[in-house]
């Protein structure tokens, strides 16, 4: 079943592009791709809904991301890539990092959440955003390194200070995390 959604791959490595784009166009009804960072932002435009963007490129994909943003486009942006996340993510402004190699089922699942997550309020989208942040740093270091990180530690205050604005039900709350957390980032 096709689902509504724009969705670009971009990687500098046709093959990985490719490889994802076949699987994303078994399920989404727009599927495009750019070959590398530069070519992405020529393919930028308002209606794309989720970006998969590979940190990794010759025009790496941390540039592309802050074009993205400055550029004002409010799609969702998923970095997928195989570089070590380190604290340097904290303030990145991308909405779910995934680690490579990553299965279907993790794909379609972010990119699900991300289309749904385009619906949310900002808060929501916040404490998602967090959220994945939190999950890749967990999964990548040890309770003393986050320990230590300040960070590591502002983000989850700021996650713990919003799930309580959040006007959502314990119940809806907690499966909508426990949704959210399932997805491998970790790769």
């Amino acid at each position: 079943m096709e689902q509504d959604g724009t969705v670009l791959v971009v990687d500098d490595e046709r093959e990985v592009v490719d490889a994802y784009a076949l699987r994303l166009r078994q399920r989404y009804s727009d599927v495009r791709t750019a070959y590398g960072g530069e070519e992405a932002l020529d393919t930028m435009d308002a209606t794309i809904d989720v970006v998969l963007l590979d940190r990794r490129m010759p025009y790496s994909g941390d540039r592309v991301l802050r074009e993205i943003r400055d550029r004002g486009y409010d799609c969702r942006v998923i970095m997928v890539t195989a570089v070590d996340p380190g604290f340097g993510i904290v303030d990145m402004p991308f909405d779910d990092y995934l680690c490579k190699p990553i299965d279907k089922a993790d794909l379609f699942a972010a990119v699900d959440q991300q289309l749904e997550a385009a619906s949310y309020d900002d808060p929501l989208t916040e404490f998602f955003g967090l959220t994945a942040k939190l999950a890749v740093l967990e999964a990548d270091r040890s309770p003393e390194q986050l320990a230590e990180s300040g960070e590591y530690l502002r983000m989850q205050r700021r996650a713990d200070e919003l799930r309580d604005e959040l006007a959502v039900s314990a119940e809806n709350f907690t499966e909508m995390v426990e949704t959210f957390t399932a997805i491998n980032r970790a790769g």
